[in-house]
């Protein structure tokens, strides 16, 4: 019968423990939505409600594909968290083991996003909408933006595992997309690629057999690039060319 006493204590703390575990996964939650929202207000305010929900949406898109790549191949990762006019990100909470993982990671996150901006293109020809067609205009933009090879933007991660001198042509592109619309979130990702470059340069930095990857997989990664590259290009340029019209 003293058995018994005891085992009230340990259940109340196995409660508490799930309860308290419960609310931090909602916590996540809050974060996500509550940033989310902090974004659609502000970018309302300069384009109005329609079209920031709909760009949050698309940033939205393109961080979940991040997040379920990065879930399916096993890696911890928090919900996406949004800042006005920097964008948004996922944490990683441990990183990728290899390049490939990386690479892989990183692939997502444009595909998605890119899918997202192609719904709206394709229901904005279809309803006649110009707000539709704006907002893929952004998503087809920013995602192309995001492709430039320097980490560490996507495209860095993505030609990483493929040769680490994509990474030497990218930081040319950058300084070429200031040149033309001069911005501090630029300044910013220069700052952060700088690191990345001179490792470019100098060789090493990571672990050994960290960019170890066979020939075939940096040939299909080297392709899905270019050609996601080319198309975003080519949409970049036609849907602002309707836009203008």
């Amino acid at each position: 019968g003293r058995g018994a006493p005891a085992a009230r204590p340990q259940g109340l703390g196995v409660k508490l423990l799930l309860l308290l575990l419960g609310g931090a996964k909602f916590g996540k939650l809050l974060t996500t939505g509550g940033t989310m929202l902090l974004s659609v207000g502000v970018y309302a305010l300069i384009w109005g409600w329609r079209y920031a929900a709909g760009f949050v949406a698309l940033l939205f898109c393109h961080e979940m594909g991040h997040y379920l790549a990065a879930k399916q191949r096993g890696l911890k990762v928090g919900m996406p968290t949004f800042i006005p006019f920097v964008g948004a990100w996922i944490e990683l909470k441990e990183q990728p083991m290899n390049a490939e993982t990386e690479a892989y990671v990183a692939m997502a996150g444009p595909l998605a996003g890119t899918a997202a901006a192609l719904v709206c293109y394709v229901l904005a020809r279809s309803e006649g909408s110009d707000l539709l067609l704006a907002i893929s205009y952004s998503g087809f933009f920013l995602n192309l933006f995001n492709l430039i090879p320097v980490p560490p933007l996507d495209g860095g991660r993505m030609t990483g595992v493929v040769s680490r001198k994509f990474w030497l042509l990218g930081a040319p592109v950058l300084v070429g997309v200031f040149m033309w619309r001069p911005s501090p979130m630029l300044i910013l990702v220069a700052l952060l690629a700088a690191p990345h470059v001179l490792k470019a340069v100098r060789g090493g930095g990571e672990a050994p057999g960290y960019y170890a990857t066979p020939a075939a997989k940096r040939i299909e990664y080297a392709l899905l690039y270019l050609g996601l590259t080319a198309y975003l290009a080519v949409m970049s340029h036609d849907v602002h060319e309707m836009l203008a019209a």
